[in-house]
């Protein structure tokens, strides 16, 4: 499929479209994710700032402060999260302005090199990501290539995430690359946890899709696999992407985009925090924001 053809399937279209619309994402941000600041009324760029994400807790947690960065500076912001092929296609497409949960090059490379040619890559703002698959520190294996002859141990499974992430398809290949005999389980980050969490509990054997940052890592002991065939790539950056036009459009939005950069370990504050009970995914970020005002201030320095 070339970039030219490059479109949403109608049915992706249609649950992209009515999500846009509703100004929520499953994660039940509802009204929360279209809240604006009162500054927003006066702000001099026209129209709102929508950001588009998957739904993993790191692009949750990156997406939120970004959100509250800008609504710091004035703008009305809206938020939703649609799978990634979606994400990628809602860029090229006009359908969306930015998204601050780019991982590449291996996790989103598929969807990233058609429609490369119709976004603009603002580069990373985050570095030292990587993704693969995780098993409990007491885990006795230490290696992909070992899965095959403890399968049963791990009942004949890998529990991954969505089916649309693009580390699920990696996985599949990995298992080809490596002739598992195991099945890769869809799901999506939460059920992905609460099988991690079970089996721990239960000093079970498993073996998930992971990646980092996640608040996973500071919760339980876990390690990645080695991967000696490379089916998952090296280190991994985070990219901020948006649509053509923003920067003439939307100037002072473009730039904040552009200026933000932070770290895993301060993302996964935020990701722990949103991790607590009845926890409000927008106010932490705010907070977060809040709490940093020197490093947010270096995003947004400059930018008016």
């Amino acid at each position: 499929m070339t970039n030219k053809t490059f479109r949403l399937r109608p049915a992706i279209a249609a649950i992209f479209a009515a999500a846009l619309l509703a100004g929520c994402s499953p994660s039940g941000g509802g009204a929360a994710d279209t809240a604006t600041t009162d500054a927003a009324a006066s702000s001099t760029d026209a129209g709102e700032v929508r950001l588009v994400y998957v739904e993993w807790a790191s692009c949750t947690a990156a997406t939120h402060v970004a959100q509250a960065a800008l609504e710091q500076q004035g703008f009305k912001v809206k938020t939703t999260s649609v799978s990634g092929a979606a994400m990628y296609s809602a860029l090229a497409h006009g359908d969306a302005d930015a998204t601050v949960c780019a991982w590449l090059p291996s996790t989103h490379g598929n969807y990233y090199e058609k429609a490369k040619d119709q976004l603009a890559n603002l580069g990373p703002n985050m570095t030292g990501t990587k993704i693969g698959l995780v098993v409990p520190d007491y885990v006795t294996i230490d290696s992909i290539d070992q899965l095959a002859a403890h399968a049963d141990q791990f009942q004949n499974r890998i529990v991954g995430i969505d089916p649309g992430a693009g580390e699920m398809g990696i996985t599949h290949e990995a298992i080809e690359a490596y002739k598992l005999p195991l099945k890769l389980i869809d799901g999506s980050g939460a059920t992905m946890t609460a099988a991690l969490k079970d089996a721990i509990d239960n000093q079970q054997w498993i073996v998930v899709t992971g990646w980092t940052p996640h608040w996973m890592w500071a919760r339980w002991q876990l390690k990645y696999l080695a991967d000696p065939k490379g089916s998952y790539g090296g280190a991994e950056d985070i990219d901020t992407l948006v649509r053509k036009g923003l920067q003439q459009d939307m100037p002072r939005a473009y730039a904040v985009l552009d200026g933000f950069h932070w770290t895993p370990e301060q993302m996964q504050q935020v990701m722990a925090a949103d991790q607590k009970p009845d926890a409000d995914t927008q106010q932490n970020a705010r907070d977060w924001v809040d709490n940093h005002a020197e490093l947010v201030s270096g995003w947004v320095s400059d930018k008016s």
